[in-house]
C-alpha cells in the first residue's frame, strides 16, 4: 500500500489586487526556497496560466509551453 505522497513544490502565485494579475515565484530545489521571477513576457506578473505554463515548461524542459496557441481570427 502506498503512503501519503508529498506535494512537489513548483511555483507560487501572489495576488496583486487585480483579478487576472498575479506575481510569480519559482521554487529553487537547490536552496529549498521560492524566488521572484519573470514570465516569458518579460513582466514579473501575469495570469495564473502564464505562470504555470512557464514553471512547467522550465521543470519539464519544454519551451513550447511558453508559446501561445495560434489565433483563430
Amino acid at each position: 500500500m502506498r503512503g501519503k505522497e508529498e506535494p512537489l513544490p513548483l511555483c507560487r502565485l501572489r495576488f496583486t489586487g487585480v483579478l487576472h494579475t498575479w506575481g510569480f515565484a519559482l521554487y529553487l530545489a537547490s536552496s529549498g526556497k521560492y524566488q521572484d521571477n519573470f514570465l516569458p513576457s518579460g513582466l514579473p506578473f501575469g495570469s495564473p496560466e502564464e505562470a504555470l505554463d512557464c514553471a512547467c515548461g522550465l521543470y519539464l524542459n519544454d519551451p513550447t509551453a511558453w508559446t501561445a496557441p495560434p489565433s483563430t481570427n
